[in-house]
């Protein structure tokens, strides 16, 4: 049975159609694909071949005269002490700031869900006023802040008689004191997230919560943390890729140091470019960029929502 020639033109109209369809929507998005393979997808795959190779400053001239070594930049990676401190040091930046950064966004955001009336919208931009600052700025602020003889902070504390420390030139108390100011500077951030998360529980969960004689600690327990896990979900991996590439805070408030206490993997990175060792700087950026990957599933593992 043959094809009749109406239902033969009907097919290639069709085909016709569509590829028209195609071609205007490709015409559409090629600028941003092309913008995005020129200045995205191409500098990040030149970087991860760059980090399999021992190019120096110097080869930037004869690019085709470095040498591959394979792995070698990533062994030399793990055994370099200063880059082990500065993973160290990130760490501990990402361990105690993240849980920090969310309990004080959360503990604000649960205020003005419920306790704050009047001059709610006051607050709200007043907590998220640092986040829109000019983080070299709040580092700047911060630092005459923490000053151990003119700071506001010691200053606060000699009215009730303790004799504050030098917070930035401390091995110790410098890279705390970085948590702290991130802390203060991204908690607005996430209390407009949580916020938004909190007015999105139906009211009818705490009115059957309560007749059921749950206390107000026991609704925020099994009533608004599990409600909140998508919310936390985004909150924990956004602040953690944040938090895993820390520099401006170290950079402009003390330099890496003392004795390398604040250095992050961000800021020693920064500095083997700054020192032309970019096959050994681009291995530790990827050591880096596997290390937010993986934090980032493992997030998705411990908040993903208990029924998928």
């Amino acid at each position: 049975m043959t094809a009749r020639p109406q239902d033969a033109a009907l097919r290639r109209g069709r085909r016709a159609a569509r590829l028209r369809r195609a071609v205007t929507g490709w015409g559409f998005v090629s600028p941003f694909t092309i913008l995005f393979a020129v200045f995205m997808a191409g500098p990040v795959l030149i970087s991860l071949a760059m980090s399999f190779t021992d190019m120096r400053s110097a080869d930037v001239r004869d690019p085709l005269g470095v040498n591959f070594v394979g792995l070698d930049q990533y062994a030399k990676v793990f055994g370099d002490p200063l880059f082990l401190k500065a993973s160290g040091n990130t760490a501990f930046f990402v361990l105690v700031g993240v849980p920090l950064t969310m309990a004080a966004g959360l503990a604000v955001a649960l205020g003005l869900n419920s306790g704050l009336t009047r001059f709610k919208t006051v607050f709200r931009v007043g907590y998220y006023l640092p986040v829109v600052t000019s983080i070299v700025a709040v580092s700047v602020v911060w630092r005459f802040l923490l000053q151990p003889d003119t700071g506001l902070v010691n200053g606060l504390l000699g009215l009730v008689g303790v004799d504050g420390p030098n917070w930035l030139d401390d091995e110790n108390l410098s890279l705390p004191s970085l948590v702290v100011m991130a802390a203060w500077r991204n908690l607005g951030f996430q209390m407009v997230i949580f916020l938004a998360g909190l007015q999105a529980i139906p009211a009818n969960l705490y009115e059957a919560a309560r007749l059921d004689g749950a206390s107000r600690r026991q609704q925020f327990r099994h009533v608004t943390l599990p409600m909140l896990r998508p919310t936390m979900l985004f909150v924990a991996v956004i602040t953690t890729i944040s938090y895993l590439q820390f520099f401006e805070e170290s950079y402009v408030m003390t330099q890496g140091g003392p004795l390398n206490s604040t250095l992050s993997v961000s800021f020693h990175v920064f500095k083997q470019f700054g020192f032309g060792n970019y096959g050994y700087a681009s291995a530790m950026s990827y050591v880096l960029f596997v290390a937010i990957v993986a934090l980032s599933l493992l997030w998705f593992r411990l908040l993903k929502r208990k029924d998928q």
